[in-house]
């Protein structure tokens, strides 16, 4: 293992940390189907929610750089633990938060232990996937993630439309709480790190020999073109898909209910590609899942109504098709002692097209003067990156 453990109950295995994705997933799919609701409730602009979504980003990039700092200061264990419960305090406040700067100032405090979460699940799941496989593991790990996403986003749109569209997030709160207090049953205890003061300049001197250090390795500048392709594509089906549902004047129950059928596609296709990506490739599946996303957002720039939803919940299989094997690009190419030194490069391939997607988004919107012209740059992006990861 990488780490050490002193202290472990017998029964937690690598599947008990992939169980973990189903408070993610549920508490993620909340904030998901109304976070574009309220940033277009504040600013009156879905342009300016791509400017917003940008800036956010950016912030949430410089995080995911500094965040090896945090895994320097405490052990993986403990700082899961105060993430999880961090995440929960932040959204039980926005839950009733009236002024909007308020809700911005919790937004960009909460992005810090999301970062931290979202990098620790799968060092966990490298740690204990000895006998299992990380394959196997990280396709368990999204089975889940996408089963607590299942039904949250009906809960989201009944709690929003019966309590106020900020209201689900206390839901979220209490679905982190709660994972946290399931996470401190596995009885982990590891060795106290000892913190040796680093002056700021060392600390960029160390960020930028491992940002040089991974770039110079072909596998994992791969592994980061691929996570960079598929994260800019969910970053813009997750701003824009509700916005342009409410636009084309439909509910928001029937918002809820195409977000929960896209879901779908990655319960079914979640562990049964985790298991047979080694026996056929990951390339594959990438390749598949970028060009049908490519010809289905091309479609959506022009389709109107029922055949436009429709498209918001087919090309949730491309999604599919991708999610359980992108990341282990970067598992395949990095021994787990070197993770933690590398997994924060990798992870800015999923904050940087946060931070571009929406620009990119809200410069088609100017310049075409629809709120569909975003699914042209989807198309764009998702030819691209299938190029990519054709090519060796």
């Amino acid at each position: 293992m990488a780490d050490k453990y002193l202290s472990i109950k017998e029964r937690v295995t690598g599947f008990s940390f992939a169980n973990l994705g189903i408070f993610s997933g549920f508490g993620g799919s909340i904030i998901d189907a109304v976070y574009g609701l309220i940033l277009f409730d504040i600013f009156k602009s879905t342009a300016a929610v791509g400017v917003y979504s940008a800036v956010y980003n950016a912030f949430i990039l410089l995080v995911t750089l500094f965040a090896g700092e945090f895994f320097r200061l405490m052990t993986k264990s403990r700082l899961f633990y105060i993430s999880m419960i961090a995440i929960g305090v932040c959204y039980f406040m926005m839950a009733f938060s009236i002024k909007p700067a308020t809700f911005i100032a919790l937004d960009y405090t909460s992005g810090i232990p999301q970062v931290l979460v979202g990098m620790l699940i799968p060092l966990f799941l490298a740690d204990f996937s000895r006998n299992i496989g990380m394959a196997k593991l990280n396709g368990r790990y999204h089975l889940w993630l996408n089963v607590g996403a299942l039904a949250a986003p009906l809960i989201a749109m009944a709690i929003a439309g019966r309590f106020g569209i900020r209201t689900p997030f206390f839901a979220v709160a209490v679905i982190y709480i709660i994972g946290a207090a399931y996470f401190n049953l596995f009885g982990i205890i590891q060795p106290d790190k000892t913190v040796k003061k680093i002056s700021p300049r060392r600390t960029l001197k160390s960020i930028w020999r491992n940002t040089v250090g991974y770039f110079r390795r072909k596998e994992l500048m791969r592994a980061y073109l691929i996570n960079f392709g598929f994260s800019a594509l969910a970053a813009m089906r997750k701003l824009y898909v509700p916005i342009i549902v409410i636009e084309q004047g439909f509910s928001k129950g029937t918002l809820g209910w195409i977000l929960t059928l896209g879901i779908i596609p990655y319960v079914l296709l979640s562990e049964p590609l985790g298991r047979i990506a080694r026996k056929y490739g990951t390339r594959l599946w990438m390749v598949l899942g970028f060009l049908s996303f490519a010809g289905f957002a091309f479609w959506a720039t022009f389709a109107t109504g029922w055949t436009l939803l429709a498209i918001f919940v087919l090309w949730q299989i491309s999604g599919a098709l991708m999610e359980p094997v992108y990341e282990l690009f970067f598992f395949d190419a990095v021994k787990k002692p070197e993770q933690p030194r590398f997994i924060g490069i990798f992870k800015t391939a999923g904050s940087i097209p946060k931070f571009l997607a929406p620009l990119l988004g809200a410069a088609a919107i100017f310049a075409l003067g629809m709120t569909s012209a975003v699914w042209i740059v989807a198309g764009l992006v998702g030819v691209g990156a299938a190029f990519l990861a054709i090519k060796k």
